[in-house]
């Protein structure tokens, strides 16, 4: 690509009426400005300009090259512009990845900031996959559980807090279990990447996934129990617990509501059982538009009113 100065250079002189007047503009020097224009001219083989001792005017040339040179100023100040805008003013599209479920903590999050921004536009991708953040244009993940090893710049937003829960027509059914051991004689709900994949070998027998409890300040205690129903979705898993298919551990956060509402009952409230961290992921270290910068702290706001 051609260097585009010399005909900047050009259209500031022709602009500013002198090639002093130009340089002055430009903070160069007239001598500078007058080599840079013969030197297009030179290299075009075209004549530009009429000097006099007295003033500058047009060729026929000039006069149909000079309006092509006003457009090319005013796409780069254009351009200029819109990175400002892109810097200091919330607008474009955001691209926020999530995993599945967490559309209803990423919508309150951000509304307050799409309120106040009325030129950004969300776009939500909901995957439980881990999206490569540089291919799919991601400016902010939201990951859950611990982080593989990787380039990205991770900011931890909270703890979230895991429970039990039952709905109160499964513990009618069932009981309610009163003790550790008695959590392995009821049907579990879980998420598939928690239950060991038996393959072919499983025949007849019920699949397990790990439990870790604890009570009070005692030790962790390590359970293994029976998974009736597993689900790839965390909403899905929530929803067989509301209908009384079985015990599920599930995130305070999203079960918050169906336990308000009677849908849900914690079971064995005092069991304290590790939580986990969300964490938010972004390409880089320090985001340089402004819809990054404002997503940024809004996520931190509201995660932190969720901590465990």
């Amino acid at each position: 690509m051609k260097d585009l100065r010399p005909y900047v250079v050009f259209a500031e002189t022709v602009a500013a009426g002198s090639m002093s007047a130009a340089a002055r503009r430009l903070g160069m020097t007239p001598s500078a400005v007058s080599q840079i224009i013969r030197a297009l001219e030179h290299q075009t083989g075209v004549k530009l300009l009429h000097r006099s001792t007295r003033k500058l005017s047009l060729t026929e040339a000039g006069e149909r090259c000079y309006p092509h040179c006003v457009r090319l100023i005013d796409a780069a100040s254009a351009a200029t512009s819109s990175l400002d805008q892109a810097r200091d003013a919330p607008s474009g599209e955001l691209r926020i990845a999530a995993p599945v479920g967490f559309g209803a903590h990423v919508a309150p999050a951000l509304a307050p900031v799409l309120a106040e921004w009325p030129h950004l536009h969300l776009r939500l991708i909901v995957d439980d996959a881990l999206i490569d953040l540089i291919d799919a244009r991601i400016d902010i993940a939201v990951r859950v559980g611990a982080l593989a090893d990787s380039t990205w710049i991770s900011r931890k937003l909270c703890d979230f807090e895991r429970v039990l829960c039952a709905s109160p027509a499964y513990l009618e059914r069932n009981g309610i279990p009163e003790t550790i051991a008695d959590l392995q004689e009821h049907d579990w709900l879980a998420r598939d990447r928690d239950v060991p994949d038996t393959g072919a070998a499983g025949g007849d027998v019920a699949p397990t996934f790990a439990l870790d409890v604890r009570q009070a300040s005692a030790a962790i205690e390590h359970l293994t129990v029976p998974t009736r129903i597993s689900t790839t979705s965390q909403i899905a898993l929530q929803q067989m617990c509301e209908q009384g298919m079985g015990i599920a551990r599930l995130f305070y956060a999203d079960a918050r509501h169906a336990l308000d509402q009677g849908r849900l009952v914690r079971v064995m409230p005092r069991l304290r059982l590790p939580s986990l961290p969300v964490t938010m992921v972004t390409p880089d270290r320090e985001p340089g538009s402004a819809k990054a910068r404002v997503a940024i702290a809004a996520l931190k706001r509201y995660f932190a009113t969720l901590a465990a």
